[in-house]
């Protein structure tokens, strides 16, 4: 078992700030990292995972993408602009746990309403602070995520072994189905926004939804209507409305048949589609192509992308550990029967799929977050291609209104 014992942040927070005391990260091979108690105290179990985002803690942490994750910060300075309503992507922070290097002794911005630590303590989020996360990113990259467990309080009590064993007998992320952890309870809408033009009603499957993706939906003139996880057919069709949306969210994409096969018969419908994140995945499997675990993922708000219609380069916000598992040359026939298909994006770093075009029926989806919380705004045309390709249809759709 390798211990590394990280130097303390030079700068300690007042005690009344944060927590004082002790805290270690554990990783699956035995791999410690000692450092100082951030946020609340106690034990958090998950997967180990780096963002490398230098801006947007905030929008990462309330980011239910992110459930599931001890989430470590790439960037060495944490919490300098506080927390505040406005920049919260959902009701809650989401993440299992939270790893930064030299957290701020005090917060200095003025749309600031409380610290960060404020909100750990909160929610109850177990972090860890003044570690080298450098290190650990270089080991993750190495050896790939894995699993791991934050232990500080009464948690430091349990033996170096049994922490162990603790991080290594919890499940790993592949075969995991968190939808249900965060979607919503039950349906609720958003009209279209005011002084733009109606083009329809969208019904959007909420697998983890950001905030910002509601709003733009209906900034571009949709009528958004979010709907659980659990939403069966009878039920969006009942609604009919005149587009789908699948949102991001957490999980392994191949325990997620019943939301497959939804969209696989929504299709069919010829309703038109458009998914981002977990929603691309979905729409790969349900065109009949498979996914894979990458070996740590792509998280932050820099991983540059091809958009092939174009050939512009794209600098995108991007968080997922899964990716669909199809070749980024050539036109492809659906193994699900919906028609042709081709690869519409791919990432420049290690040409993971980052975008579905499907050629016969009118969808499409990118791996990445087009509403850029917390940036860039490099992919924000994709609304706009959405909206028109909705609008089209209708006025190509005899009977219909847009």
């Amino acid at each position: 078992m390798t211990t590394k014992t990280a130097q303390l942040a030079s700068t300690v927070p007042p005690a009344q700030a944060r927590p004082t005391g002790a805290a270690v990260l554990v990783l699956e091979d035995g791999t410690r990292y000692e450092g100082r108690a951030y946020g609340a105290t106690g034990q958090t179990l998950g997967e180990v995972v780096f963002a490398t985002g230098m801006t947007g803690y905030q929008e990462t942490l309330t980011d239910p993408s992110y459930a599931g994750q001890i989430v470590l910060m790439t960037a060495p300075h944490i919490g300098n602009t506080g927390a505040n309503d406005a920049d919260m992507e959902s009701r809650k922070i989401w993440v299992a746990g939270f790893v930064v290097r030299d957290p701020a002794r005090r917060i200095s911005n003025f749309r600031a309403e409380r610290s960060l630590d404020e909100d750990l303590v909160a929610d109850g989020v177990v972090g860890i602070s003044g570690i080298d996360t450098r290190a650990v990113t270089r080991h993750i990259r190495s050896a790939g995520a894995m699993r791991a467990g934050v232990f500080s309080g009464e948690a430091l009590s349990l033996s170096d072994e049994e922490q162990l064993r603790l991080v290594a007998e919890q499940a790993s992320m592949a075969g995991k189905n968190l939808s249900a952890e965060v979607t919503t309870e039950e349906r609720y809408d958003v009209p279209a926004a005011e002084g733009v033009e109606r083009i329809g009603s969208i019904a959007v499957l909420d697998l983890g939804v950001k905030r910002a993706t509601i709003t733009y939906l209906s900034e571009h003139g949709f009528d958004v209507i979010v709907l659980p996880a659990t939403t069966t057919l009878a039920e969006v069709r009942e609604i009919a409305p005149d587009a789908l949306f699948y949102s991001n969210g957490p999980g392994d994409p191949a325990a997620s048949d019943l939301q497959v096969e939804l969209l696989r018969e929504l299709l069919r419908d010829g309703l038109p589609y458009f998914g981002i994140c977990f929603g691309n995945q979905l729409l790969g499997r349900a065109l009949g192509f498979g996914t894979y675990k990458l070996p740590f993922g792509h998280r932050g708000i820099n991983q540059p992308v091809l958009d092939k219609r174009t050939g512009r380069v794209e600098i995108t916000s991007q968080n997922h550990g899964f990716a669909v598992d199809a070749p980024i040359e050539g036109e492809l026939d659906s193994p699900a029967g919906l028609g042709r298909v081709q690869v519409s994006h791919y990432s420049l770093n290690d040409q993971v799929v980052e975008g579905l075009e499907c050629l016969d029926i009118p969808a499409f989806s990118v791996q990445y977050h087009p509403e850029a919380a917390a940036g860039p705004h490099d992919a924000f045309y994709l609304f706009d291609r959405f909206r028109a390709l909705v609008k089209d249809r209708a006025h190509s759709t005899p009977g219909s209104e847009a």
